[in-house]
């Protein structure tokens, strides 16, 4: 019986780290928790941020003169608090 419970406990083991190592930076964001990094292209400003099931979405437009180099986070507040991942997006001029 003990030997049944260490390899059930090993295969749990093996199957969270083929599914967290197997899916995009952004699912693993998302539906584990941590957070992932886009550096968006030079002279790109955001717009918005959104997820449409698994995928991010992000708009954005050309930084006029003005604009300035900025950092955002998108971050999820989930109601339980225990998986919350965050996007940090980095513009640069």
């Amino acid at each position: 019986m003990k030997r049944i419970k260490s390899g059930l406990f090993g295969l749990a083991i093996v199957l969270v780290g083929v599914g967290t190592t197997s899916c995009t930076d952004n699912n693993r964001a998302k539906h584990w928790g941590g957070s992932m990094t886009i550096e968006l292209e030079k002279g790109q400003k955001l717009v918005d941020v959104t997820w449409k099931e698994s995928n991010l979405w992000y708009m954005t437009k050309p930084m006029s003169e003005t604009d300035v180099a900025e950092t955002y986070t998108f971050r999820e507040d989930s109601n339980w608090g225990m998986v919350e991942g965050k996007v940090i997006f980095v513009e640069t001029k």
